[in-house]
């Protein structure tokens, strides 16, 4: 046995999954970016037979499935119930894995994200598949014809690729902001028809069913949102102490940007994994990449080099970071970076005229 078998017309075309994730009504964009590479990987499997679907679960989410075929679903199987009003890995585990056997994709994404990675390993563990997480790459194997998955290892020094030969679908959850986001299609070209389809399903559970309860939501410290930010101000070894993190987090602030930092930072204890970017944090697209200090070691490079603009700061004028920057000041950040600061509020202050 080599591979995944072809279609037949008992088996259907091959199809990859995705899952929308939602919360309140709104799309993690990540869902949009798996989508994009869904698409990629069916035309890889079969560009004339393979096709997308996405996986949509909640309460009064219909909207929802509209705007998952414009970006490339050419079927949506939706459940909608009350159950499913909020997040709980039971019903939604329960949900997915009975469309999942009913359907029997041949590929199912979901993004790495708190609610994708508690919910994709209980239902891989519900269907009996395999699950490679937090992957930072997909392709097609072109030898076996089967998902191709990668994800960083020990610690981030290898990078491993991982197949699924024997269980179906292949799973993997995928960290947001690695793939690109696609714009979606206009309606009147939506893939392989005029109009997609939306398939519903129900739930088959009942309230008294879950044994956990939601009474209330307590929200806690606010909540990093690295990989969307549009400006990112980082911080690394180079700034020696903690106390030259209100520095940078004050150029953050003045270019309307959140403070981000690399791992040793992290291993310090200067402050919370929430704010890693690099192999074992996050991966970033930002328009602006401000690296203060940071020698750029490939471990943090690849979670950034996808950013817009790169602006590095080191001491060092071979530091690798440099090679990489579309701009370079070879200099003491605890000089730069003030007069950045200061620059950036005169011209503030002197609005049109300052620029």
């Amino acid at each position: 046995m080599s591979g995944a078998p072809e279609p037949t017309a008992e088996t259907g075309p091959r199809c990859a999954w995705v899952l929308i994730e939602q919360q309140g009504g709104r799309v993690h964009p990540v869902s949009w970016e798996l989508l994009g590479a869904a698409r990629r990987l069916a035309a890889e499997l079969d560009a004339d037979r393979a096709i997308v679907e996405a996986v949509l679960l909640g309460q009064d989410v219909g909207a929802i499935a509209q705007e998952a075929l414009r970006y490339g679903a050419r079927r949506v199987h939706l459940i909608e119930d009350p159950v499913l009003a909020d997040y709980r890995n039971l019903p939604y585990a329960v949900g997915i894995s009975r469309l999942v056997q009913a359907h029997r994709p041949e590929i199912f994404l979901i993004g790495a994200t708190s609610l994708g990675r508690d919910l994709a390993s209980a239902v891989a563990t519900r269907v009996e598949t395999g699950l490679t997480a937090d992957c930072t790459e997909l392709t097609i194997d072109p030898k076996l014809q089967i998902l191709a998955a990668t994800r960083p290892t020990f610690g981030g020094n290898l990078m491993a690729t991982i197949l699924c030969r024997w269980h179906r679908p292949q799973m993997a959850t995928v960290r947001p902001r690695v793939l690109p986001l696609p714009e979606p299609l206009p309606p009147a070209e939506i893939r392989g028809e005029t109009r997609g389809e939306v398939v519903r399903a129900p739930l088959g559970l009942v309230e008294a069913e879950v044994p956990l309860r939601r009474l209330r939501l307590i929200r806690g410290a606010e909540r990093v949102d690295l990989e969307y930010a549009e400006v990112i101000v980082a911080g690394g070894r180079g700034l020696g102490d903690r106390d030259g993190l209100p520095l940078l987090r004050q150029l953050a602030e003045a270019l309307g940007g959140v403070l981000a930092v690399s791992r040793p930072l992290v291993d310090a204890g200067w402050v919370s994994v929430e704010h890693q970017v690099g192999q074992t944090g996050k991966t970033v697209r930002p328009k602006l990449y401000v690296a203060a200090g940071i020698s750029g070691a490939v471990q943090h490079r690849v979670g950034m080099s996808g950013a817009g603009f790169i602006l590095a700061i080191n001491k060092d004028p071979h530091a690798p970071i440099f090679q990489i920057a579309d701009l370079g000041i070879v200099g003491d950040l605890y000089e730069v970076v003030p007069a950045l600061i200061d620059d950036l509020r005169a011209r503030r202050s002197g609005g049109d005229d300052g620029r």
